[in-house]
């Protein structure tokens, strides 16, 4: 970046928020802009990248609390480990983007040959074209039953489904450790502390889930594994195969470790 500096007005429009935004962020402790000898505001290099880690981290649907805690020094978070949970979303995007793409030229190709498009055509294509990136709740359900079904006997699904818990309190619980693990893995290290504690809180999470059964909690594994293996679901998904595997590795350490 050169070294120019913006005006509030000026840095507001260069990134597409309002100057009230920037007051917010400012007022939160994410940015801090320059001050010049009349105390005007001035959003220089520094902040604009500043600036470009909080709204990324904003659109990858973190608070501002979370990101005010994410972006204190001792975490260090740089703009590089941003750079890659960015490169991470998108690349899940791109490829919900181009499945809607090819079906939207698809249902075109086939109204130009004087063809109708049938109940099933619109059905789908309004599905997987007017969806949002995350999944609902009714529709991870919708991925997920099928899979499951596989590998746990209607009796085995009962017996899950009896158990007590905040559905609620447990999403919450999980959206906050991937995202943790989001960041430790763009920092690259699965043997870091950040990334061990990651493990921690993951392993504590399933076995809540599985009670400890470790045949259990393969059988989620592999209802995972096969739901990220659908090209239709993936991008819908929390999860992805890289944080999967990056995750596994810090527990693999974190075994290591504790034997």
């Amino acid at each position: 970046m050169s070294g120019r500096y913006f005006s509030p007005a000026e840095a507001a429009t260069r990134l597409g928020v309002t100057q009230k935004a920037l007051r917010l962020y400012e007022a939160r402790g994410l940015v801090k802009p320059v001050r010049s000898a009349a105390d005007w505001r001035a959003y220089g290099p520094e902040q604009m990248a500043r600036l470009h880690q909080v709204l990324a981290l904003k659109r990858l649907g973190l608070s501002l609390a979370r990101i005010a805690e994410l972006l204190k020094p001792n975490n260090g978070l740089k703009l590089d480990n941003v750079l890659a949970m960015q490169e991470q979303v998108l690349t899940g995007e791109t490829a919900r983007v181009s499945h809607a793409l090819a079906l939207v030229r698809a249902a075109r190709a086939k109204l130009l040959a004087g063809e109708d498009l049938t109940i099933d055509d619109l059905a789908t294509l309004t599905k997987e074209t007017t969806m949002t990136s995350k999944a609902t709740p009714e529709e991870m359900k919708a991925i997920f039953d099928p899979i499951s079904a596989k590998y746990f006997t209607p009796e085995e699904t009962r017996a899950l489904s009896a158990r007590k818990f905040d559905q609620k309190e447990v999403s919450a619980r999980w959206e906050r450790v991937i995202e943790d693990a989001r960041v430790a893995m763009a920092k690259g290290d699965p043997a870091s502390p950040a990334a061990l504690d990651v493990a921690r809180h993951w392993k504590k999470l399933v076995d809540e889930f599985t009670g400890g059964d470790q045949a259990v909690a393969r059988k989620v594994r592999a209802i995972w594994n096969d739901a990220m293996a659908d090209p239709k679901a993936a991008p819908r998904l929390p999860l992805s195969p890289k944080i999967f595997a990056f995750v596994g590795k810090s527990m693999a350490k974190l075994k290591e470790m504790e034997e």
